[in-house]
């Protein structure tokens, strides 16, 4: 028996990295899930892989800052598959223009500033929007965000990006909030830097290893690891958790700043050798 056996998850961004991941990986677990992405083919893919392995997916397009997309990919959901009991809100902007245009502030535009808020904060509360009604109809559901640690520590650039990851956090605390008295769960997976197209498309290769000297557990995230972050938190396994926040960071923001620097010296404390006087 499966971990989400019965139930009908939504993943949106499906098409490749951690929506990939947790698409395969909830219908292994028994789910039957809805592939959304605004790459067709890829999530045709992805769907197809699916059920090569015996379990039971959709394609469907969507363009999450378009509220009648995103309408649309939940009555399919519900044609096809009868109910909507997961959310996994996954899909973000993260583009190699965005990121360029997301730099210093002063010379933000306005405009790239409202299409990252477009997708990666109001395209989650539109997915929200239209999932519940289907969720609550169903008896209950669990939702979970995508955030990032940028929402939670501050950066020299990525401002839209960090704002609107921000405000995922908070929706999800919402949703929680008012909806949990009639079954609705909903929570945040923040990642540090996980291995994906995106991510290798978005840092240097010496950029990725400064992050890596910073994690505890000595490696950058697969999209495997979050994917089981939200089966849990899609699963009922977790039926007593809500408006949290996990982070899949391999202990990315457990410690201290120095610590890159004791692992790269050799180093195992910040005081002063006995005996070492200060000038």
């Amino acid at each position: 028996m499966g971990r989400v056996d019965g139930k009908v998850a939504i993943v949106t961004g499906g098409a490749s990295g951690i929506g990939r991941a947790t698409a395969a990986l909830l219908a292994r677990e028994g789910a039957r899930v809805v592939v959304a992405d605004r790459n067709l083919a890829g999530a045709r893919q992805v769907a197809k892989e699916i059920g090569e392995r015996g379990g039971q997916a959709l394609a469907q397009w969507v363009d999450i800052a378009e509220e009648s997309a995103v309408e649309a990919l939940v009555a399919a959901a519900v044609e096809r598959f009868g109910a909507v009991h997961v959310l996994h809100n996954n899909a973000a902007l993260t583009d190699a223009g965005q990121h360029a245009a997301d730099q210093d502030l002063v010379e933000m535009r306005v405009e790239d500033w409202d299409r990252s808020m477009a997708v990666n904060l109001r395209g989650a509360m539109l997915c929200c929007k239209h999932a519940l009604p289907p969720m609550l109809g169903a008896g209950g559901g669990s939702i979970v965000n995508t955030a990032s640690n940028q929402a939670l520590s501050g950066d020299l650039t990525q401002f839209a990006y960090a704002a609107a990851k921000a405000g995922l956090i908070q929706l999800a605390r919402s949703v929680a909030t008012a909806y949990g008295r009639r079954g609705i769960r909903c929570n945040v997976v923040s990642p540090g830097l996980i291995r994906t197209p995106a991510s290798e498309a978005a840092c240097t290769p010496e950029m990725m290893d400064a992050i890596v000297e910073h994690n505890l557990v000595p490696r950058a995230g697969e999209p495997d690891d979050m994917a089981h972050a939200v089966l849990f938190l899609a699963s009922d396994e977790s039926a007593f958790i809500t408006g949290q926040v996990l982070c899949v960071d391999g202990g990315q923001l457990a410690h201290l700043p120095h610590y890159g620097h004791l692992v790269r010296t050799g180093s195992t404390t910040t005081s002063r050798a006995v005996g070492e006087s200060a000038e």
